[in-house]
C-alpha cells in the first residue's frame, strides 16, 4: 500500500511568512494593474460602473461554483465581517473606474494609494519611517505641480482610496478567522449584486463577445487577484501590506506604458525607485506567523511577528 502523498503547503514553494506574502501582494497588484489597463479600453463600448458591475458579477458567480460556500460555516460575525468586505470591495473597484475614466490610470492609482499609506501610517505596528519615501514617491509619480487634475477624478480616486483602506483591514479580519477561500466566495458575490445595479443602466450596451471578455477579466481581477491579497494578509500585518501596496503606483505606470504607451517621466522613474525602496523595507519588517488554511482555534497565533 503506497503511503498518502504529502499534503502541499506554500512553505513547499517557499511561501511561507513575510517573503511569501510579499511575492503573492506584488503577484496580485500586477494582476491588478493588467485587468484595470485591459478595461479601460472597454470604456467606449461599456460605461466605466457597467465594466466595473459585470467584472465583479461574474467573479461572485465563479467563486460560488468553485468554493461552494454553506452558510453554516460561518458565524454571525464571520458573516457581517464578509459582507462588509462585498461593500467596500464593490465601492472600491466601482469608485476606481470612475476615477479612471476621469485622470490616467498612474495618477489614480497613485492617489488610490492614500487608503494603503494610511494604514501603515495609523495601523497597528505601523512602519512610519518606511511610508515617508512611499509619500514623496507617490508625489513624484503625481507630479500635482504641473496643475490641473479632474476634481472629480480626484474625489473618486480619494474615495477608492478609503475603501481600499478599509479592504486591507477586513480582508485581513475574514483571512484570520474563515477558513480557506470560503470568506471570499462570500464577499465577493456581495459586492457583485451591488456591481450589478450600478452597471444595470449600461447593460444594454451589453453584447455576448463584452459578456465573454468581461468573464475572462473577472477571473484575472478580482478573482485571482483577492485571492491572492487574502493569502498575502495572513502572512504580514496590515501596516506592512499597506505599506507594500505602494508599489501599486509604479506597477501601474508599467502597464500604462505597455498597454496604454502611456511614457513616465524621469521624476515618475525616481518615484519607482522610491516605492520600490519603501516595499521592499516593508517586507523585511513586516511578517506575521503563517496562518494555515484550516485554522479553526489558531486565532491566537495570528499577530505573532517573525524574526527580522
Amino acid at each position: 500500500m503506497n503511503p498518502p502523498a504529502p499534503a502541499f503547503r506554500p512553505a513547499s514553494l517557499g511561501l511561507a511568512g513575510g517573503r511569501g506574502g510579499a511575492l503573492m501582494a506584488a503577484a496580485s497588484m500586477s494582476c491588478v494593474q493588467l485587468g484595470l489597463a485591459l478595461s479601460v479600453r472597454l470604456f467606449d463600448q461599456l460605461s466605466p460602473l457597467g465594466v466595473a458591475g459585470l467584472r465583479l458579477a461574474w467573479a461572485g458567480v465563479l467563486l460560488v461554483a468553485l468554493i461552494r460556500p454553506r452558510l453554516r460555516d460561518f458565524t454571525g460575525k464571520d458573516l457581517l465581517a464578509c459582507g462588509l468586505l462585498g461593500a467596500v470591495t464593490a465601492g472600491m473597484m466601482l469608485l476606481f473606474m470612475l476615477a479612471a475614466a476621469r485622470i490616467s490610470l498612474g495618477t489614480a492609482s497613485a492617489l488610490e494609494f492614500l487608503g494603503p499609506l494610511a494604514v501603515s501610517l495609523y495601523g497597528p505596528g505601523g512602519h512610519r519611517r518606511w511610508a515617508a519615501p512611499a509619500a514623496v514617491g507617490v508625489v513624484l509619480l503625481t507630479q500635482p505641480w504641473q496643475g490641473g487634475i479632474n476634481p472629480a477624478g480626484l474625489a473618486f480616486a480619494l474615495a477608492a482610496g478609503a475603501c481600499w483602506a478599509a479592504y486591507i483591514l477586513l480582508t485581513q479580519h475574514v483571512g484570520d478567522h474563515v477558513i480557506g477561500l470560503t470568506g471570499l466566495a462570500v464577499s465577493i458575490p456581495v459586492a457583485g449584486v451591488i456591481g450589478m445595479v450600478a452597471a444595470a443602466p449600461s447593460l444594454s450596451r451589453l453584447t455576448w463577445q463584452l459578456l465573454v471578455i468581461m468573464l475572462g477579466l473577472a477571473a484575472l481581477h478580482p478573482v485571482v487577484t483577492f485571492s491572492l491579497e487574502l493569502q498575502a494578509l495572513r502572512r504580514l500585518t496590515a501596516s506592512a501590506f499597506g505599506t507594500l501596496m505602494s508599489l501599486e503606483p509604479a506597477i501601474a505606470v508599467l502597464a500604462g506604458l505597455l498597454v496604454l504607451r502611456q511614457v513616465p517621466g524621469v521624476l515618475a522613474a525616481a518615484g519607482i525607485v522610491l516605492v520600490v525602496i519603501a516595499g521592499v523595507a516593508a517586507t523585511r519588517s513586516g511578517g506575521r506567523a503563517t496562518v494555515p488554511d484550516d485554522h479553526r482555534g489558531s486565532e491566537a497565533q495570528c499577530d505573532a511577528r517573525l524574526p527580522a
